[in-house]
């Protein structure tokens, strides 16, 4: 075989043992990420979104809305950044609020109802009904309809509520069609088990039609909760992201358990 020819087999063969090497060090690069963070990318349907995955006994998820100063937080950069002495390792704003950064319904903080549920007809997302209530009790969280929560009465150490719910039940929204065209950045709150709970926010603008259908067939959540859309943020340390759009009302966060 010509020198020439042998040259360029060989420089062939480093070409794609460069390309097979830098394959694996994006892998190891992300699995490193998954590991140190709950917080992952995820594709779904043509839209791209972060996921954040919490096992509550692995995790605890606090409500917070007003400081010790009964000031609103307002936004990430004043969360604690430790709980009990556990780390943050995420934030999401936890559902619709006033001007004023009050809960527009239900909100519950270390079991003490500070708002109450809001039952009220109305315009906007939140009462596009049923809405719903996200709650946490433990090591254990729910999602349900405002009715159901209010009639079951589940204890709740922490709750937020918002609207409208995407999955019930494993069923979508009846009032979430696959025609809409308002396109908005949105998160939510769907549970994977009892002890599961899973959040996602959207990278880019979609429907509400393709948010349910990311918490119910995407990431398995047979009941599932819109939290807010446009103003939607996230805080994910391990991602060194922290969103910072718009003044906050209440926030959800979580702390791994010690």
């Amino acid at each position: 075989m010509p020198p020439t020819v042998q040259l360029v087999i060989y420089r062939k063969h480093v070409w794609f043992l460069l390309v097979e090497l830098i394959w694996l060090l994006v892998a190891a690069y992300g699995q490193a990420i998954a590991a140190a963070s709950p917080c992952v990318p995820r594709a779904f349907e043509g839209s791209n979104y972060t996921v954040c995955t919490f096992d509550l006994r692995a995790y605890s998820l606090r409500l917070f809305w007003k400081d010790e100063s009964a000031q609103p937080y307002g936004g990430f950069d004043r969360l604690p950044r430790t709980l009990n002495g556990a780390p943050i390792a995420f934030a999401m704003n936890a559902g619709m609020y006033e001007t004023d950064l009050s809960p527009v319904g239900l909100y519950i903080e270390n079991g003490k109802t500070l708002k109450r549920a809001n039952t009220a007809n109305g315009p906007g997302n939140f009462h596009l009904k049923p809405n719903g209530i996200f709650y946490v009790s433990g090591q254990e969280a729910g999602v349900l309809t405002t009715e159901r929560f209010l009639s079951q009465k589940p204890r709740a150490e922490f709750a937020t509520q918002s609207g409208p719910m995407l999955v019930i039940n494993g069923k979508i929204h009846p009032k979430i069609l696959p025609g809409s065209d308002s396109r908005k950045i949105r998160d939510g709150v769907g549970l994977r088990d009892a002890h599961t709970v899973v959040f996602a926010i959207s990278e880019g603008a979609v429907t509400f039609w393709e948010f349910a259908h990311l918490f119910r067939d995407g990431l398995g959540s047979a009941n599932a909760l819109f939290l807010d859309g446009s103003i939607s943020g996230l805080y994910a340390p391990a991602l060194r992201r922290s969103d910072t759009l718009y003044p906050m009302g209440p926030i959800i966060a979580a702390f791994q358990r010690k």
